[in-house]
């Protein structure tokens, strides 16, 4: 799931840091940015926009006017060096708080709950997510500077090394940046499924299971006891023949 954001702040090397920010975000996609709540309305007319960076005080317009006279606005994050606009700023019914100078790590937690908050939201109203209506086709990842385009039906299995995966594929190998269980979560759990706490295979690819391994192709993916009785009822019994 993309989330699309806009930055909204008057101090350019404010809006250049959160710009920042957002690039580091596999889940964020930088929709543009704006001086003042001026700009940010015209700009609303004309772009999807999921969240908001909003600071406070800007000339022209402050970000908790611009919530006071906007009805049903995207998701808020307010962005200030002062905190004692913050309880304000909730009741108004904004998502979360960040207090200048932005860390990442205060960055990343406000963002996650941005995601967490609509993924909720898609479920409530049943809107597809983004799995849903690419799951069947293929995706892109971030290698470096630049971005691939795999097919799902090229991949074999995925392999978690701590901070970045290996995706396997009928092509070779790729590598990005992301966490397993943020990448498994645009995987149609019908057709990949996760083995071990560290891989997750395609169930058509799977060729053989013999003990507690995976193979595919050349390939030997370990099958943790903690997943094999789900693997082999999802992969093998359904199309069981000898089921004696």
């Amino acid at each position: 799931m993309m989330i699309n954001c806009v930055i909204v702040d008057d101090e350019p090397l404010a809006r250049e840091g959160l710009a920042d920010f957002v690039e580091d975000v596999d889940f964020l996609k930088l929709s543009g940015t704006c001086e003042n709540p001026i700009q940010l309305i015209t700009f609303l007319e004309k772009n999807p926009v999921d969240l908001i960076f909003l600071d406070i005080q800007m000339p022209k317009m402050s970000g908790l006017d611009f919530l006071k006279i906007t009805k049903n606005p995207p998701m808020v994050i307010l962005t200030t060096a002062f905190p004692n606009f913050a309880l304000e700023g909730f009741q108004l019914n904004v998502l979360d708080y960040l207090l200048k100078p932005i860390t990442f790590d205060r960055f990343f937690m406000s963002v996650s709950k941005a995601r967490d908050y609509q993924r909720f939201l898609n479920f409530s109203t049943g809107t597809k997510t983004e799995k849903t209506t690419f799951a069947e086709d293929y995706f892109f990842i971030r290698c470096g500077n630049k971005y691939e385009k795999i097919f799902f039906e090229e991949v074999l299995y995925l392999e978690s090394m701590q901070n970045y995966v290996n995706i396997y594929t009928v092509k070779g190998k790729y590598t990005t940046l992301i966490n397993l269980k943020n990448l498994e979560q645009n995987f149609d759990s019908t057709l990949f499924m996760r083995v071990h706490k560290s891989y997750m295979v395609s169930l058509r690819k799977i060729e053989i299971i013999d003990g507690n391994e995976i193979f595919i192709q050349s390939f030997r993916i370990p099958l943790s006891r903690n997943y094999r009785d789900q693997v082999l009822e999802q992969a093998v019994n359904n199309r069981l023949l000898d089921k004696r």
